[in-house]
């Protein structure tokens, strides 16, 4: 028994180090920042910027376990999925839908759950919710 545990562990340890190596999930870009919404206070934009900005903008903070996979590739991946569905970094050629950004905050899907995991701070109670969606219709016509 002892010798098939460690067989496992060390088998593990080997997918674990080979990984690694898989290219996705370490392209930390940070693009300079191109337009930005036009914010109705710095209030607004902090708001939006402490909830929103980690995979929807160019902004985003590439913490230490970014690096390591397999939490590099769902990073990297929420990341170029958040920037593709709208940028604040970018928000003349990339804008969002006001609606839908509501939409997804009232149901709880934004911040989504695997980033609250995380970041405990980012999950939302009922008020903190209304705020930030009258921070971004404050801010987004």
């Amino acid at each position: 028994m002892k010798k098939v545990l460690s067989i496992l562990v060390g088998v593990g340890i080997l997918v674990f180090i080979l990984i690694q190596f898989i290219p996705f999930g370490h392209e930390h870009t940070n693009p300079a920042m191109v337009s930005e919404p036009q914010w109705s206070s710095p209030e607004a934009r902090a708001l939006v910027k402490q909830n929103c900005f980690q995979c929807h903008s160019n902004e985003t903070d590439w913490t230490w376990y970014s690096n390591i996979a397999p939490a590099s590739w769902l990073i990297q991946f929420d990341v170029n999925e958040g920037r593709g569905q709208f940028n604040f970094s970018d928000w003349n050629n990339n804008p969002g839908d006001l609606p839908e950004m509501t939409r997804a905050i009232k149901a709880g899907k934004m911040p989504p759950i695997q980033f609250t995991l995380f970041h405990p701070s980012a999950r939302l109670n009922a008020q903190q919710k209304q705020d930030l969606i009258n921070a971004l219709t404050s801010s987004i016509k």
